[in-house]
Formats: structure tokens, sequence, C-alpha cells
């Protein structure tokens, strides 16, 4: 993570004012992609990659937004009512949503900083939301349990930015605990948490390609999921997300179905089940039965739900066979971005040096690939 110390000295050289600083982490997602907005289940850990949110009042009402990362600093007369299709519409829909929660928003300086990977399926947008949200909160002396500022920071992209992301990436990054994965349930955001063993690295592997989650293949696919219900929940009145959907209602009105629907459903449904029983696995401390449904969930997701790409699918491939492997797939919205690698904390240096060979002899890109470990949620820096 970024030095605290230089990330201080800069806002005060930038803004003359000493910054209250907060950090909003990352996250990988070990199972259940494109789950949450169908009210089911993920199983998301945060990681030691993060955004760091620095704020000081200001005198004139207005607020100024600086991001290190960018180069570039927005001057604001005040709370904006509609994003620009710019990446201060993030920060700027936070603040939005809690000026529309009735808080008084005075005038502020923000500066960001953030070594999560763009475009990478690791959440940097909403680790940037969350830590926008601590820094005005607490300079507004306000505050929200967890998961209430977790739906506050998701409206903020599906409102202001025009996602149409689920609860998860807000949630986890609020709500994380070191060492541990979080089994969300979408539906009430109630969440188990399960240990990480200690022999056991999250080697994050990204292809260098690039996806967004506002426009193309997501919302498409959302909306290919969503038709998939409507079906059933036709037959079935009590029907209304794909988490109260089984296989077998799949089956029975399949004919119904267009059959990119049937096969996007499919998948939604059988990675609501793998989740849970991957959760189970992981509490067992069953490493072999978790990494074989982290391989199912990861080939579910590139055929059923046509979520993957060439690239991402060589780099779980190229995987299977390095010592060490417990379990690899494509991780975030899809598209492009990581894999998640769970690896045996001995191997995981041998194993990421081999997989970049791999991918880069494959593939022609050479890859980033991190060692991580699994961090806690979003708090002030002291």
């Amino acid at each position: 993570m970024h030095d605290p110390k230089r990330f201080r000295e800069m806002h005060r050289e930038r803004f003359h004012a000493e910054p209250a600083v907060f950090v909003g982490p990352g996250r990988v997602n070990l199972i259940g992609e494109h789950t949450d907005y169908a009210e089911g289940f993920v199983m998301p850990a945060a990681i030691n990659f993060a955004t760091l949110a620095g704020i000081s009042p200001r005198s004139d009402g207005k607020i100024a937004i600086y991001s290190e990362n960018q180069g570039e600093e927005k001057m604001f007369d005040g709370v904006q009512a509609k994003g620009m299709n710019h990446w201060t519409d993030y920060p700027m829909g936070v603040v939005a949503i809690l000026a529309g929660e009735g808080h008084k928003i005075p005038g502020f300086s923000l500066s960001i900083w953030s070594d999560v990977p763009l475009a990478s399926g690791l959440s940097s947008s909403a680790a940037l939301e969350v830590a926008t949200a601590l820094a005005v909160l607490g300079l507004i002396g306000a505050s929200y349990p967890g998961p209430v500022l977790a739906r506050l920071c998701q409206r903020a992209e599906n409102e202001f930015v025009g996602a149409n992301c689920g609860i998860m990436d807000q949630f986890i990054s609020i709500n994380a605990k070191k060492d541990h994965a979080l089994l969300l349930d979408c539906r009430d955001l109630s969440f188990k948490l399960a240990p990480i063993p200690g022999h056991v690295a999250l080697v994050i592997a990204n292809t260098m390609v690039k996806h967004s989650v506002a426009g193309g293949d997501y919302p498409t696919r959302r909306r290919e999921s969503e038709a998939a219900c409507a079906v059933i929940a036709s037959h079935k009145p009590g029907v209304k997300f794909l988490r109260d959907c089984t296989l077998e209602d799949l089956e029975k009105w399949r004919g119904e179905m267009e059959p990119k629907s049937y096969m996007r459903a499919k998948h939604v449904i059988s990675e609501n089940l793998r989740t849970v029983a991957a959760c189970e696995a992981l509490l067992k401390g069953d490493m072999k039965e978790l990494g074989r449904l982290m391989g199912e969930a990861h080939w579910s997701y590139s055929k059923d739900f046509e979520g993957s790409c060439a690239e991402a699918d060589a780099m779980v491939e190229l995987a299977q066979d390095l010592p060490g492997l417990i379990g690899a797939r494509l991780t975030g919205g899809g598209f492009g971005g990581c894999t998640i690698n769970l690896v045996e904390q001995t191997e995981a240096k041998s194993f990421a040096v081999e997989l970049g060979k791999r991918y880069t002899a494959r593939v022609g890109i050479t890859p980033q690939i991190h060692i991580c470990h699994a961090s806690g949620g979003a708090h002030r820096l002291e």
C-alpha cells in the first residue's frame, strides 16, 4: 500500500491542510460470480490492495477532488446532480447519495491514491466509493452500520455512475476480516466468515485484458439471466430472482427461453449451489473440494455464462499442473481482468514466476501477478 506519510504530505502540499486519511480495500471473489444481483451467494475476501482517501474541510464551499493516479484535479461548486462520465463520478456519486440522505455536505478537499489495478476485476471502483464515503462521513461526524453503508455506496455506482453492479464489492470492502473469506447472502445481507488457512496464498494473475462493467457485455448478461427468471416466475408466482429457482425449474421451462438466457441462468443457479458448498469446504479445511468447485465454477462462467475470454481461459489452463495449486478461476465481472489462484504458501513464488512465463509464451502478453493475503475492511488510518 502507498506510504501514508507521503500521502499526507502530498495532500498538505496541494491543499495546505492536514487530512484525515481513510482506507478502502479492493477485493477478490473466491467463488460466486454474477449471483449477487440474483440475490444469491458470493464468497469474496478483501485484499491488501487499497484506495486511500484524504480529506480536509474548505471555507469556500467548493469540493475539490484530486487523484494522484489520474494526475488530475477537478473543482466543483457543490454537490453534483448527475454524473459526467468521468472518473470523479465515483467519489461525487457517493457525495450525492449522502446528500440525498439528508446530510448537509460542506466544502472539502479530497485526495485519492490507489494501488488496486483498474478494470481488472478487483473492485477498484468500490474501494474508491467506500474510502470516499468514510472520509465524507468522518468530516460531517456521521456514521452508518456496515451493511447500510454498503448499500449507499452501491447506489452511488448504480444511480450516479450508471453501472448496474450488485452489492458484493462494497460489502466486502467495508465488512471484511483479516485472513478470512466472507460468504454473503445478497438477499438479506447476512454473512458468515470462513478462515483462510495460513498455508494458503492468494495469487492474483492479471491477464492485462481490460473490461468495463458500466457498458457492453455485463448488462447484456444480466438481462439474459433475468429473462430466464421471468419465464420461471410466470409459472411460479413466488419467484422473484434466480435465487428462488432450481435447476429442475430451469429444465422444466427451458423450451420457453432463448438459448442464451437458459445458459446464463444455468450458470447463476448452479453457481449459487457451488458457492455455499465452497464455504462449507473452507470451514472444514477441505482444500481439495474447494479447488474442485473453483474449477467447475470457472468453466461454467466461461461456457454457460460466456463471461470469460481466451486470455483468462488460458491463464486458468496454464495453472492446472503447477505445483501447489489448490484451485483457479476467473474472478470479477468477467471479460478479462484477473484470475484467483489458491496456492500453497510454500509454492507461491515459484508458481507466480512459472505461470507468468507460461502465459507470456502462449498469449504474448506479460501479466502482472501478485501474491496477496486477505485483509481487513475499510477504516481510518490514525
